[in-house]
């Protein structure tokens, strides 16, 4: 065999390394009880943990390859699985408060970036799983703001342990409160980050709470929509910037603020909130989807030691943790003020 068949096998055997950490990941997610933990933070966990005893260089174009292109694939899928229709079902109390949590997430996040000396890439990665919907979103943005991947390690890391307090701690707080099954799931689905999070927080309180909180979470997560434009253009002009600096007035441009990936994004997302696309379909898709972006975050985790970890020292779970707490201030704080408690 030449060199060339030889590297072609060998990218081929790195893509199936992480499709069979991705696996691995979700079948521990369907192991643990109550949801707790995701695919995708196994898969990025269990990646690192194995970067740290095996980690050849032959398999470093097969992870940057999963990374990146099959994310992308990965985000595309993703928008067989939203409707712009469940924006209507819960009613315009669920915006208000959305409005108030996303403007301190990214508002507020942008001062506190500096406290702790975050790069802002990393900063509205991590405030955008805490205001939008956890890993799903850090993933989406990652692409069209040229994050590191150690950076996407980081963000899934901080809204991950933040959200396994919370699902303890939430329906605690709740009941002390005395909070209706209606405040208490606007309150969950908003400031909550992961989807299994807010589901497995929201039943404990009730199920009528759960069904609440659920539907309030994926009106939340089609807000990745506007989002990512947002940032694809802010991530044009950074390179814009860049350019003019290093090449005497070369630009970026503009056609490219929207990436091809989004735009495909954007389109199965249309074609499903008009009814275009099967229920059964669009639920194979979401599959689909799901597990392409456990592959992805699973090769992420294979190119990311615990030394990087280490060397970011505890600024990004700090800058998280202060995010999460005044999200979930603020949106209570909404709540009360709609005499919704």
């Amino acid at each position: 065999m030449n060199s060339k068949g030889k590297d072609r096998w060998l990218f081929l055997l790195g893509i199936a390394v992480c499709f069979a950490v991705a696996g691995l990941s979700v079948l521990i997610e369907r192991l643990v009880p109550g949801d707790l933990l995701g695919a995708s933070i196994i898969a990025l966990f269990l990646g690192t943990i194995i970067n740290s005893f095996w980690s050849p260089k032959w398999i470093q174009p097969a992870l940057k390859f999963t990374s990146k292109k099959i994310l992308k694939c990965a985000i595309i899928l993703l928008g067989a699985s939203l409707s712009v229709r469940t924006i209507m079902s819960v009613g315009k109390m669920t915006f208000f408060v959305m409005l108030f949590t996303f403007t301190m997430c990214f508002g507020g996040g942008y001062f506190i970036r500096k406290l702790f000396q975050l790069n802002w890439k990393l900063s509205n990665l991590i405030s955008a799983g805490t205001g939008i919907c956890g890993g799903s979103a850090v993933a989406a943005i990652a692409p069209v703001i040229d994050a590191e991947d150690k950076d996407i390690a980081f963000a899934m890391s901080s809204t991950f342990l933040f959200d396994m307090v919370m699902v303890a701690l939430y329906p605690i707080m709740g009941r002390a409160l005395g909070m209706s099954d209606i405040a208490y799931g606007i309150w969950a689905g908003t400031s909550v980050n992961d989807t299994a999070s807010v589901v497995a927080s929201g039943y404990a309180f009730s199920e009528a709470a759960g069904d609440f909180a659920t539907m309030v979470k994926l009106t939340r997560t089609i807000a990745i929509i506007p989002t990512v434009l947002v940032f694809a253009w802010i991530g044009t002009r950074e390179k814009q910037k860049a350019l003019k600096e290093t090449n005497g007035g070369q630009t970026v441009k503009l056609g490219k603020i929207i990436p091809w990936f989004i735009c495909g994004f954007l389109a199965l997302a249309i074609l499903n909130s008009i009814g275009f696309i099967p229920p059964a379909v669009s639920g194979v898709m979401k599959q689909a989807s799901k597990f392409l972006m456990v592959s992805a975050l699973a090769a992420i985790g294979l190119g990311t030691s615990i030394a990087d970890f280490k060397k970011a020292g505890l600024a990004p779970m700090f800058y998280g943790v202060t995010i999460d707490t005044l999200v979930t201030l603020t949106a209570l704080a909404v709540i009360w003020c709609m005499g919704l408690m």
